[in-house]
């Protein structure tokens, strides 16, 4: 792709990731894949903070993104952001929160010098490879979340983790969170980092792609299993309180449910709590098996 004016410059296209993080092993820092690839690299001691220390209203939209990356740290490429969207999307679905995927161009500015341009308002796919950058808007709380935001350089060198913040949402006849050409301005450390929102083609060259459809069950399963370790870790002792403050009824409907419940991961990675199913009898279950009381809103997973 050409240079921009000022500086700006594209980034490269999207890898699709060979794997999906299912459940968390400890490791050491990585920042190369062994095919050479950049890594995404995240840190289970910024999840840990956040939750010691979130509201009740932020620990949910906070901590799932950020589990995420730990649980990604150094397994797959950084620049998978199709595929982190939607994996997060169905584990803030199974937490009783709506996540939707948001097309966008990324441009991050340098305090007083040039910038980059990455992303791009339209999209498109070449094979398996999407030329784009995607994040989520959460509308309950008008949240902008970036799990992948570390693939850049720049961004990737202060060491914060994925991107959350505030944006204006407002839902259009069409079904999109924003307008075409809105921006969201955020900044970390000495960068500005402005989203600017594409059209409704970028999402639907996602939605409509046949690599969707082929991945769904993965992602779903996915995303199943992250919020299956974000409840567990929300269950924890001084975080439990504030949780069931959260807003969001379906996730104190899960707290409740499975307590003190024993859990694992097996050996294909799928997280199961240990508790009595529908007829009484106890079994290992997933966390969309959970039999909650009818009243309980059903989780987001609309496709």
């Amino acid at each position: 792709m050409s240079k921009q004016k000022r500086g700006r410059k594209h980034r490269t296209p999207q890898a699709r990731a060979p794997r999906r993080p299912q459940a968390p092993r400890p490791s050491a820092p990585a920042s190369v894949l062994p095919g050479g690839g950049l890594a995404l690299r995240g840190s289970l001691d910024q999840t840990a903070t956040l939750l010691k220390h979130a509201k009740p209203d932020q620990l949910v939209e906070l901590v799932l993104p950020h589990l995420w990356a730990a649980l990604a740290d150094g397994r797959v490429p950084a620049n998978v952001c199709v595929d982190a969207c939607l994996t997060l999307r169905y584990a803030y679905g199974q937490l009783g929160v709506r996540a939707e995927l948001l097309p966008v161009d990324l441009a991050v500015q340098h305090k007083n010098a040039g910038g980059t341009r990455y992303g791009s308002l339209t999209p498109n796919w070449t094979g398996t490879v999407w030329k784009g950058h995607c994040v989520l808007v959460l509308p309950g709380s008008e949240r902008l979340v970036d799990a992948t935001v570390e693939q850049f350089d720049e961004i990737r060198a202060i060491g914060a983790g994925p991107m959350i913040g505030r944006a204006a949402l407002s839902t259009r006849d069409d079904g999109s969170m924003m307008q075409p050409g809105a921006q969201v301005m955020l900044q970390r450390g000495d960068l500005v980092l402005t989203y600017t929102v594409a059209g409704p083609e970028a999402l639907a060259s996602i939605a409509e792609h046949p690599e969707m459809a082929a991945h769904a069950d993965d992602h779903h399963r996915t995303g199943v299993n992250v919020a299956s370790f974000a409840l567990a870790a929300l269950r924890g002792e001084g975080v439990r309180g504030r949780a069931m403050q959260a807003p969001h009824p379906r996730l104190r409907a899960l707290l409740r449910a499975v307590d003190d419940a024993p859990y694992e991961a097996d050996e294909s990675g799928d997280v199961r709590f240990r508790l009595a199913d529908q007829t009484g009898r106890e079994q290992w279950l997933r966390l969309d098996e959970i039999p909650l009381p009818s009243s309980v809103p059903a989780a987001w997973t609309r496709p």
